[in-house]
């Protein structure tokens, strides 16, 4: 009897020591705007917005484990456990005071031996579609089956080139701010037969490194417009925002960029070319095509010409291979980097860059420059060539588009973060040091403020034609079904990156993939340039301008009387005006509004103007 007493006792003693420890099922917080409840079991999160009461749920494609988790008035805090990473991942979630938002931070000592897959992502519904900043932009309809599965990193010009991505209807919507994205990767995958998008942490040279952080926000109205917007504050947070025409004021050259077309050409004699067309009224040109001093100071007499060329600070090739194997070097390769500003990798191996191809049909690796090694070269070069060439402009291949790498060398080693800040450091010598109108390709908005203009931006990497980059000056006839279906599928393509940077660099089309590219989409892909406000790129041979030159006059017509209207404006909505899509209107804070009609019936507007099928149609141009 005293033995069951004194167990009786001790049990009741015992017991809210053990439930005051034990983890609750599910922790909640909440403010005026949404409340987030987290499920103990398995880390996933559920958001209701209390202005739409729509709830948006997050499901476990890994599983892991929560083994701890506390709770304050505004904050979660809760350690995570993956699988094969022998890690306590500290994770804190807190609420953002009267505003539909949150942030999670992630913490942890020691390696992180393969990628971090947590939060989990958030499931979409039939009906929504992903917006995702590839590039331009483009919206993934989330139970469209023909779309593939993919990785996006944040760290160069060929993932997402802005740090966020966001799922919508249309008006309602979520969207995820990476504010951490040196060394993040998206993953976009199905879970139920629908698209969704988990974020990945990479390590930082094999360590969990720094805090990383993402920021959710919850829309109840806007869809992709707002998502945009929201974003471009927070690029104004941050530094990233800076205009045209604060760049203009340190470099009136850049208005010459504002409405010109991005003319390649290697045809010898190209003031002929541009004597040409001007009298066709092509009259503001970027000519990028390099060419002797006499030339170059010809077309700076010219009114509107911008004079540029290309170059690279990525290349070089061992001199061995250039001497036994190949018909030539490339002029632009930072051959006096080798062998000691090679980027070698974690095993101390060469990093491989653009190959080429040999005397022998062999393809042969470059190596790669370590962006910390860049600036040298680039001030050994640009100053004394600007004393005979006098350039106005410089067109940086590589450095936007090809990722931030980690380099092990002893003498120059980086983080991914350090390949950012080297890379920027070289662009920021371009355009402030150097003076020059400054592009690079693809682009990324890490280096919005310091640079002009982004040449492939307006191009969706994964769907250009096959070997874009290599087989520039090939026009194709045939029209792959991935161009005509994604590229310049109007169904699909979002003006991302001008909701939140129209007003900060001109956008461009890829090298290999130009206005011109593909004849018989000519014109759709100018009806892109109208509706975006942004500048067409033309590449021909003299045979290829003598039969074409009315048509390319009218396709810069159309497109620079706009471009050059609304180069400095901010856009400030774009509209989808039919379910279908075929009516799409944008609108810019200087008053202008485009229409464009990429279907195939005429469409009248409400004050009874029609626009004909794959025309357009311009207001508030004075």
């Amino acid at each position: 009897m005293v033995t069951s007493r004194l167990r009786l006792i001790l049990l009741l003693v015992v017991m809210p020591y053990c439930s005051s420890n034990a983890i609750a099922e599910k922790l909640s917080v909440s403010n005026d705007a949404i409340s987030v409840t987290v499920e103990t079991d398995n880390g996933t999160m559920s958001v209701t917005d209390k202005r739409s009461g729509q709830t948006w749920r997050q499901k476990a494609l890994v599983k892991g484990k929560v083994t701890d988790a506390s709770q304050a008035t505004d904050s979660i805090e809760l350690i995570w456990r993956q699988p094969g990473l022998n890690l306590d991942i500290r994770a804190k979630l807190r609420l953002v005071a009267d505003k539909p938002e949150f942030t999670v931070e992630l913490s942890a000592d020691g390696s992180l031996k393969s990628a971090l897959s947590f939060p989990h992502p958030f499931v979409t519904e039939a009906g929504t579609y992903l917006v995702v900043p590839m590039n331009e932009g483009i919206s993934y309809p989330v139970d469209d089956e023909s779309i593939k599965t993919r990785w996006l990193a944040a760290y160069g010009g060929h993932g997402i080139c802005m740090a966020f991505w966001g799922a919508t209807d249309g008006q309602r919507g979520q969207m995820t701010i990476i504010e951490t994205p040196d060394d993040a990767v998206i993953h976009m995958q199905r879970t139920d037969g629908k698209l969704c998008i988990e974020p990945k942490w990479e390590s930082q040279k094999g360590s969990f490194g720094y805090d990383r952080k993402l920021r959710y926000i919850f829309f109840d109205k806007g869809g992709h417009v707002a998502i945009c917007k929201r974003y471009r504050r927070h690029a104004e947070q941050i530094g990233k925002l800076k205009t045209l025409e604060e760049k203009q004021r340190e470099n009136p050259n850049v208005d010459l960029l504002i409405g010109a077309v991005n003319v390649w050409c290697w045809e010898r004699d190209a003031l002929a070319i541009v004597r040409d067309m001007r009298n066709l009224g092509i009259n503001r040109i970027l000519w990028s095509n390099r060419k002797p001093p006499e030339v170059i100071k010809a077309m700076n007499e010219m009114d509107g010409v911008l004079t540029s060329r290309y170059d690279i600070y990525q290349d070089l090739m061992d001199p061995q291979i250039v001497k036994d194997k190949l018909r030539g070097q490339h002029p632009d390769w930072t051959q006096a980097g080798w062998p000691d500003d090679l980027m070698l990798d974690q095993k101390g191996n060469q990093r491989q860059g653009w190959r080429v191809r040999g005397k022998d049909g062999r393809m042969y690796p470059c190596g790669v420059l370590c962006d910390r090694q860049a600036i040298k070269h680039a001030e050994q070069r640009v100053p004394a060539e600007l004393k005979t060439h006098p350039y106005r402009c410089r067109f940086i291949d590589t450095t936007t588009a090809s990722p931030w790498r980690e380099c092990y060398h002893p003498e120059h080693p980086m983080t991914r973060s350090d390949s950012r800040h080297w890379k920027m450091e070289l662009l920021r010598y371009m355009s402030e040091k150097a003076g020059l109108v400054t592009g690079s390709e693809t682009g990324h908005d890490a280096a919005v403020p310091y640079v002009h203009y982004f040449e492939g931006m307006l191009s969706l990497g994964p769907y250009r034609v096959p070997d874009a980059g290599r087989n520039m000056r090939k026009i194709w006839d045939e029209v792959p079904e991935r161009v005509a279906k994604f590229q310049l599928g109007h169904k699909y393509r979002l003006p991302l990156w001008e909701l939140v940077y129209h007003d900060c660099v001109v956008a461009q089309w890829y090298w290999g993939d130009y206005n011109n590219k593909l004849p018989a989409l000519w014109q759709k892909r100018d009806l892109f340039n109208i509706l975006y406000g942004t500048a067409p790129m033309f590449m021909f041979d003299r045979r290829f301008w003598e039969q074409n030159k009315d048509r390319f006059a009218r396709s810069y017509k159309n497109i620079c009387d706009v471009t050059r209207a609304v180069g400095y404006a901010e856009m400030t909505d774009h509209r989808f005006l039919t379910p279908d899509k075929d009516i799409q209107q944008t609108t810019f804070a200087n008053g202008v509004t485009v229409t464009v009609n990429f279907g195939e019936k005429p469409y009248s507007l409400p004050d009874g103007k029609k626009i004909e099928p794959m025309s357009y149609l311009v207001s508030g141009i004075n």
